[in-house]
This record gives C-alpha cells, structure tokens and sequence, in this order.
C-alpha cells in the first residue's frame, strides 16, 4: 500500500550516503529501490525539497521523508513459457531457471523473460512492489547461470522475503566448476565490488566498492595424470548479493568459471596453456571442455522462512543436463578426488 516514512538521522548516520542510509534505516528496503524512489522523486526533506542526489552526504539530525507509491500497473504482455515450478502457494513460487532465460526485461530481452511467464502463471496476483519491470522479483540469477529463485506473489510476501534478504537470513548456495583449484580449499572472500573503471558494462573488484562476501568450499579436484588439480568443483554461498558476484570474485582469486568469457579467461587459451605444459588432453574431454559455452554455475540451493507462516523451508535443484554431462566426462576422464571433510 502506499505510505510514507519519516526518518531522522544520528550521530552514526552523519556522513553517510543518502541511498545507503536509506536502505539501512527505512523499513524492507533495498539499496537499489532505494535509489530508484530517489531518481522518481520520492525522497525529500524536512522542509519539503526533493532530494535527487543518491550519493548526497546526510547530515546528523536531518529529517528525510521516503513516499512509497502504489505499485504502477504493468506494461508487459504475459507469455505462455513453460515453467519448472519446484513449489508453489498462495504466497510464493519457487522456480529452477533454466539456462538462456533472462529473469526481468531489460535492453535486448524485451520478450521471452521469466517476468513474461510468471505474468501468464501468476496473473494479477503478482507482486508489483519490485517496480513494473520486476513484479514479484526479489533476487536475480544471470542469463545463463541455472537454478533456483523465489518469486514473491503478492506484496506481504515480497516485503518479508527482501527482509530476509537484506538481514541475510535467506540462504543461496551454488555449485561451480573453477580452473585450477583454490588453496586453501575452504575460505571466504570478502573483496568490495563496483563497477569497471574502464569496461562499464562489467563489474570488478575496486576499493571503497560495495562490500561482498562469497564463503566456498572445495568438493571436488579433477586432475590429469601426475599433474596438479586441472580443474575444480566449488560450493559457494553468497552472504550478499552483488551483480556478478560469484562470477567477480572467482576470477579475482585467480579461479575463473569454466565458460565465463567475461570474466575468465577462454576455454580456448586454457587448453593451450595444458597443451604447453607438455599435458596429454584427452581428446573427449578437450571436446567436452570445448563444448562448454557458458560460465559453470548453478543456483543449487534454496532457504528461507515462509513469509506467511514463518516455517523454515529449503529446496535444491538438481544439476541441468549440460553440467550432468560435464561432470561425468571429468569423473571419467580424469583423476577425481572427492575432498569429504571440511574446515569453515
């Protein structure tokens, strides 16, 4: 429903940009819708002036009003596109992405997104709090990474989930196939993340960034005969949510996804470097390697408290086809050492 929220700000507050505190302070609110109310004009000040700067300094006993409007009707057609539901109620639906779809409309994905689909499953019921792009939409996986995400069917339900989203009680755990293998075997990173000084279509690793913390764990080593682990399974659980996060952070601890051009370095250049190293590739699983178009991650794992009743609940997805059949070409074709212990 629309409302409006007052907000003072204190001692601690004083310096502070006006979306981070916002996002800190206001009730269910995210960052970026913070900034987007910002953008729209909804954030002013005790004396009535719009505050349209999100990275304006707030000042100690500043008065702020947030106006959160009605949720704008939506503009998209609904489209019939079929849906891997793992669960679904009167208040949530819990979906397995699969790879190529894009979950929101954006430029260059006007038609054929999860949004679309969820439109025609859904129909009005669905929550409109996520803007008129994003109805329902609580968090996001990429194009081509699979796996599970929440949708939220009414806006009780988005407001609970976003909470557990930003006091980080919702849990999201991943599986990836990284080059080389981490050492050590189980950490964190916690590395701020903003986006490329140069190439602003990609995001980085960059001081005074965002901060963004990813805990992995190694599952699996896979090396060819007499060598070091060629490549590597990792479970990976993200305690924020950053764009490309996982994606970010495993290339910056030198361990890029297999299949991730963007961030990684080629499949291509990869086996070259083995081929080198005087390494005998197995011709199958160079072709399997080779085959593998996109980066090597998904959403596995799912949990949450349900927004009506409060009930822990947890969901998995199991690996799609492309990787089921990766993961059989390595355990075949190389040394697979399955690591069964591990050390948070």
């Amino acid at each position: 429903m629309p409302h409006e929220e007052w907000l003072i700000a204190g001692e601690e507050d004083h310096g502070k940009r006006l979306d981070k505190w916002l996002s800190e302070r206001a009730e269910n609110l995210t960052r970026s819708r913070a900034q987007q109310l910002i953008a729209e004009g909804h954030v002013r000040s005790g004396e009535g002036r719009v505050l349209s700067d999100a990275s304006a300094k707030i000042r100690l006993d500043m008065k702020v009003c947030v106006d959160f409007p009605k949720p704008q009707p939506l503009a998209l057609t609904p489209e019939a596109i079929a849906l891997h539901i793992i669960y679904e109620d009167d208040d949530i639906i819990v979906i397995n992405k699969p790879v190529g779809m894009t979950v929101h409309p954006a430029p260059g994905a006007r038609e054929g997104t999860l949004v679309h689909a969820l439109l025609a499953h859904c129909g009005d019921s669905l929550s409109g709090i996520g803007g008129v792009m994003r109805p329902g939409i609580v968090h996001r996986i990429d194009k081509d990474t699979s796996g599970l995400l929440v949708v939220a069917k009414h806006d009780a339900a988005h407001q609970h989930l976003a909470a557990q989203l930003k006091d980080r009680s919702l849990k999201r755990t991943y599986l990836a196939w990284v080059w080389g293998a981490p050492y050590p075997s189980c950490g964190t990173i916690d590395a701020p993340i903003a986006r490329h000084p140069v190439h602003r279509k990609k995001m980085a690793v960059v001081e005074g960034g965002r901060q963004a913390i990813t805990h992995y764990r190694t599952r699996t080593h896979y090396a060819l005969s007499g060598t070091a682990a060629m490549m590597a399974c990792l479970e990976l659980q993200l305690q924020t949510g950053r764009t490309h996060q996982i994606r970010v952070h495993l290339s910056h601890l030198g361990h890029g996804l297999l299949g991730d051009g963007t961030y990684g370095i080629s499949t291509a250049t990869r086996l070259a470097r083995l081929k080198s190293a005087r390494m005998q590739v197995p011709e199958a699983l160079e072709a399997a390697l080779r085959g593998f178009n996109r980066q090597a991650l998904h959403a596995a794992a799912l949990g949450l408290m349900h927004p009506r009743t409060g009930t822990p609940m947890t969901f998995e997805a199991p690996l799609p086809t492309d990787m089921q059949a990766l993961q059989e070409t390595l355990n075949s074709l190389t040394n697979a050492k399955d690591l069964l212990t591990f050390q948070r």
